[in-house]
């Protein structure tokens, strides 16, 4: 899909460089990509052929996160940073069929979501989904937007996503305090899901995937066990713990038969203290 530099409502693309979302959209058989997303995907799937099952196996996580959440905490309210670009089922479309009055923010800084932002709102006449359009780098453009305090009562708890994100913030202290800040403004009860990129179970094409994402213009962060736990330091986790994605309470959903050294992300749930 070839698009110019802005659509027909003057906002800019950024057709020039990779983007995340972007790539993960190609990768995962989407259409809103550029010409710089698909090269970045079709070089890094030479380098490393599993990344389409990593990445498949990321998704079925976020919809294990999200009905634990939904089924089994009670969880009615979430918000999803760094959400992507429209793969369905998306959040709001796995909490509503638990509960149809479950209400979602999704936030993001690419413009093209921003474009797709409609199909994302498109929710139960009983629940509510929201928009933000904020640079996770800065957490108070998330909790002061209209949208976040319009839909979320942060009386009650809330489900805090952050799937497949952090790995674009490079700095370690900086990547923590986001997260920390965001979740400071919620409640006690509630939970902090993440998926955090890592390259400790097939270090050598990894690496060559990272140098790939950087020279089209794209952040890729991997970190190991210890600094991924970090991001939960004060809250209790959920059983089993921060695992492999395809390793967190897998029910059936996911790809059967995965290799450990195919999956380049942990994952984990944790609850807020009360």
């Amino acid at each position: 899909m070839e698009r110019r530099g802005e659509d027909a409502r003057g906002v800019e693309l950024r057709s020039d460089r990779a983007h995340g979302a972007r790539i993960y959209d190609y990768i995962l058989g989407g259409k809103d990509n550029f010409a710089v997303d698909r090269e970045a995907g079709e070089s890094s799937l030479r380098i490393w052929p599993a990344l389409r099952v990593h990445m498949q196996a990321n998704r079925s996580f976020m919809h294990r996160v999200a009905r634990f959440l939904a089924i089994e905490c009670g969880i009615r309210q979430f918000l999803d940073i760094g959400t992507g670009l429209p793969t369905s089922p998306n959040l709001h479309e796995v909490v509503q069929s638990v509960d149809p009055t479950a209400r979602v923010v999704y936030t993001d800084n690419d413009p093209l979501v921003l474009v797709h932002a409609q199909a994302l709102m498109v929710g139960t006449e009983q629940g509510h989904t929201a928009y933000v359009s904020a640079d996770m780098r800065d957490p108070r453009s998330i909790i002061s937007a209209p949208e976040f305090r319009q839909t979320l009562d942060l009386k009650q708890p809330v489900g805090l996503l952050l799937i497949a994100i952090v790995h674009f913030i490079e700095d370690d202290a900086e990547a923590r305090q986001v997260v920390r800040q965001v979740l400071d403004v919620l409640p006690a009860g509630s939970y902090l899901a993440m998926s955090i990129a890592t390259d400790e179970f097939d270090p050598v094409p990894l690496a060559e995937v990272q140098r790939e994402y950087n020279r089209l213009g794209e952040t890729l962060v991997f970190r190991d066990r210890a600094t991924a736990l970090g991001f939960f330091d004060g809250l209790d986790l959920v059983e089993p713990g921060l695992v492999q994605v395809h390793k967190w309470r897998p029910d059936g959903s996911e790809t059967p038969g995965i290799a450990d050294k195919d999956i380049a992300m942990y994952g984990a749930v944790a609850r807020k203290p009360i």
